[in-house]
């Protein structure tokens, strides 16, 4: 709340919401590519020990991938 009400005092240069902006966009796909490394290392050597191939890991890709992963697992013999 005191936030807003400062921005509404003193209204934000315009050159340093683009440098935020940029910063930001800079990092965002650093930080998905992490995301996404912490989920598929594990699910590689967990469907690698199942006997089935781990290129499926990367289903976590894919938007609702990891959901047919996981039937795909549950649902194996």
């Amino acid at each position: 709340m005191h936030c807003v009400a400062f921005l509404l005092q003193n209204p934000p240069d315009q050159a340093a919401i683009q440098h935020i902006l940029m910063v930001i966009l800079a990092i965002l796909p650093i930080f998905i590519a992490m995301c996404l490394a912490i989920v598929i290392v594990p699910f590689w050597f967990i469907l690698k020990k199942a006997g089935f191939s781990p290129w499926l890991a990367l289903l976590y890709i894919v938007p609702f991938g990891n959901l047919f992963l996981y039937y795909f697992l549950a649902f194996a013999d």
